[in-house]
C-alpha cells in the first residue's frame, strides 16, 4: 500500500471515530448544564463544572480527529497520541464513576441526578472502551487495512468461519461497539474473544466499571424505595 493509501486509510479512521468522541463529550457537557440549570449537588456543593473538566479528554480526542495529527503537529506520533488521548478519556471515566459512588454514599443525590450521571456514566464508559478496543486490536485501524489480520487481539465470529464474511471483511468501530456494550452488560466476553493480556485487562476494567455503577446505584434505589 502506498504512502497515500495509508493516509486516506488513516483519514477514514478518523471521521469513523470521530463522532463517538463527540458524543462522549456532548454527554458529559448535556450533563454538567443540567446539573447546574437544576442545582444538583456534586460532593455536598454546586460542583457541576466537575463535569467539564472530565470532558475535556474527550474535547482534545474530537479535535485531533477532526483536524488531524498533521495540522497540530503530531504526524509522527499519531498511534502514540491517540493511545494517550484514549488513556485520558478512561481515566475521565473511571474518575466519572467515582464522583457518582462516592456521591451515594456520603451524599443524597435526588432521583433524577442519580439516574441521569449513572447513565451518562455507563454511556461513556461504553463508547470509551469501543475506541480502546478500535485502537488496540491488531496494531490500530489503519494496520488492520494494510494487512490480514495475523495477530489479533480480538476473535470475532468472521476469524473463526471465514466462510461466512463478506469478501473483504474487516472490523468496523461498530463491531468494537456491540463488543462493548454487551462487555458492559454481561460483564463477560459475548461476541468476541479477547486474545492477548491488554485484551483481557482492558475487557476486565470496562466490566468493573459497569458493575460498581450498577451495583452502586441499584442498592441506592432500593434503600430509597424501601
Amino acid at each position: 500500500m502506498s504512502d497515500g493509501d495509508l493516509r486516506e486509510e488513516r483519514r477514514e479512521a478518523r471521521s469513523e471515530a470521530a463522532p463517538f468522541a463527540g458524543a462522549i463529550l456532548l454527554a458529559n457537557v448535556l450533563l454538567a448544564v443540567g446539573s447546574k440549570r437544576a442545582d444538583w449537588e456534586l460532593f455536598g456543593a454546586r460542583n457541576w463544572w466537575l463535569w467539564l473538566l472530565m470532558a475535556a479528554p474527550s474535547a482534545l480526542l474530537c479535535l485531533t480527529l477532526v483536524l488531524g495529527p498533521r495540522r497540530v503537529g503530531l504526524e509522527r506520533a499519531q498511534r502514540k497520541v491517540a493511545i494517550a488521548l484514549l488513556s485520558l478519556l478512561g481515566v475521565g471515566t473511571a474518575t466519572a464513576t467515582a464522583c457518582v459512588v462516592v456521591s451515594l454514599t456520603r451524599w443524597a443525590p435526588t432521583g433524577p441526578q442519580l439516574l441521569v450521571s449513572a447513565l451518562v456514566v455507563l454511556f461513556t464508559n461504553v463508547v470509551t472502551f469501543a475506541l480502546v478496543f478500535w485502537e488496540l486490536d491488531d496494531g490500530g485501524p489503519a494496520e488492520r487495512a494494510t494487512s490480514r489480520r495475523a495477530q489479533p487481539d480480538f476473535q470475532f465470529p468472521q476469524d473463526e468461519n471465514p466462510g461466512l464474511a463478506r469478501p473483504r471483511w474487516g472490523p468496523a468501530l461498530v463491531d468494537y461497539l456491540y463488543l462493548s456494550v454487551t462487555n458492559s452488560i454481561a460483564f463477560s466476553p459475548t461476541d468476541a474473544m479477547p486474545l492477548t493480556h491488554p485484551a483481557k485487562l482492558f475487557m476486565g476494567l470496562e466490566a468493573a466499571i459497569s458493575a460498581t455503577t450498577v451495583l452502586v446505584v441499584a442498592a441506592r434505589a432500593i434503600n430509597v424505595l424501601g
